[in-house]
């Protein structure tokens, strides 16, 4: 057996960041930033108001209240033909020009109309600068706004938007095709014959990975043929950065994947110390990175948790690269047999003010999927006798813990 970071630094060794290119923006979300971006404007690009309100200027409100000539209305998008002088305002809405003359904005709740919509009573006094975005102050023109590495969210896209910027210039986002093969896997709502089992990794992976971001082939079930499986691991390499499998990769096994990959790809088959999950298969098929999960379904989740995901955030050129680990408080005994192995139990997770508490779910097997869908983390249990009731424990979190 080697150790987890052995078979984690040989993986990222081989998985180098992808190349950039250019998306447009509205795709850039969960992407890295590969070059900087520039502001090619002043943002906002002139006075305006932040309030619906009154133009005016400050040392007309002086001798507040006082009432002042309303001489226009200025909507969003116009605008203003005319000045404002001494005794004058403007109604002027939410993100208008502000109009020459004017120094200042009054707020519609400080005012009150007169002569029908001839006149307006100000209030309360205000200051220069009331309520007026000037022009830059948000950023100015050169202004680098962010630069290469940053990893892309809603709100920057929305800057984006806002400097006219159409496409970004961000790392690739990684096209990971999902095979099963075996001649025993079936799909959907078919009755079962003996020996046969319905196909879960493949559903499994693309759901991982779709949470992920990336874009997702689906190269579908290939029986037990090693000219089909040759075939569609080969178009597989051409077509994407990364391809993954399931099943076949312990030592022993006779499958018609190894076979194949050891006659075409550059493969290292291992046995990591973990459980579950300990059988792992990865190489390069055409120079394209090849993952080989176990066949229990959640070994498979495990292994993709520990090794593929974070892979895949290195070639994205994420700086962070791991689920979060927190403390968590073991409200139930988390036991175990020393093995030589890291043990990785499904728990349950809650959090109580700033404190998590774990708690180990029934059904531990690598087979029982059920207790990985209702696990929020991976308890990290280093070769021993485990964790007592109360002590701490590292939680890799998987979703979101329930709160009390």
């Amino acid at each position: 057996m080697i150790k987890l970071e052995e078979a984690q630094d040989f993986i990222f060794s081989k998985c180098p960041k992808l190349p950039a290119a250019k998306v447009e923006i509205s795709e850039s979300r969960g992407l890295v930033m590969a070059d900087s971006v520039l502001s090619s404007e002043n943002v906002p690009p002139f006075p305006n108001t932040a309030m619906d309100g009154y133009a005016v200027r400050a040392i007309d409100t002086e001798p507040a209240p006082v009432e002042l000539k309303v001489v226009g209305t200025i909507p969003a998008g116009k605008f203003p033909d005319f000045a404002i002088g001494e005794g004058e305002a403007a109604r002027i809405m939410t993100g208008a020009v502000i109009p020459e003359g004017a120094d200042s904005v009054v707020m519609v709740e400080k005012t009150e109309k007169v002569n029908g919509d001839l006149g307006v009573i100000i209030k309360e006094g205000v200051e220069a600068g009331n309520f007026i975005r000037q022009p830059g102050e948000d950023f100015t023109k050169g202004t680098e706004l962010f630069s290469s590495g940053v990893l892309i969210g809603a709100a920057h896209i929305g800057v984006f938007a806002t400097i006219g910027l159409e496409k970004v210039t961000v790392v690739k986002r990684p096209k990971v095709g999902v095979v099963s093969t075996g001649d025993e896997l079936v799909e959907g709502a078919v009755e079962l014959r003996p020996g046969q089992i319905r196909d879960s990794n493949r559903h499994t992976v693309k759901a991982l990975l779709g949470e992920m971001g990336v874009d997702v082939v689906d190269l579908g079930v290939v029986p037990d043929d090693e000219s089909k499986i040759e075939s569609v691991l080969i178009s597989a390499s051409e077509e994407c950065d990364a391809i993954v499998t399931s099943g076949g990769v312990s030592m022993g096994d006779f499958d018609y994947v190894k076979v194949v990959l050891d006659r075409l790809g550059e493969m290292r088959w291992m046995q990591v110390a973990i459980k579950p999950a300990k059988p792992l298969a990865f190489g390069l098929l055409n120079g394209v990175p090849i993952f080989g999960l176990p066949g229990n379904p959640v070994s498979a989740m495990v292994s993709f948790e520990l090794f593929m995901r974070p892979a895949l955030l290195k070639m994205m050129g994420y700086k962070q690269i791991w689920r979060p680990t927190y403390k968590a408080k073991a409200v139930t005994p988390l036991l175990r047999r020393k093995d030589g192995k890291v043990h990785f139990a499904r728990v349950s997770l809650k959090k109580k003010d700033d404190l998590y508490e774990a708690s180990l779910l029934d059904g531990q097997g690598s087979h029982q999927l059920a207790a990985m869908a209702n696990a929020q983390g991976l308890a990290i249990l280093p070769d021993g006798g485990g964790v007592e009731k109360g002590d701490l424990v590292d939680v890799i979190q998987l979703s979101e813990p329930e709160t009390n």
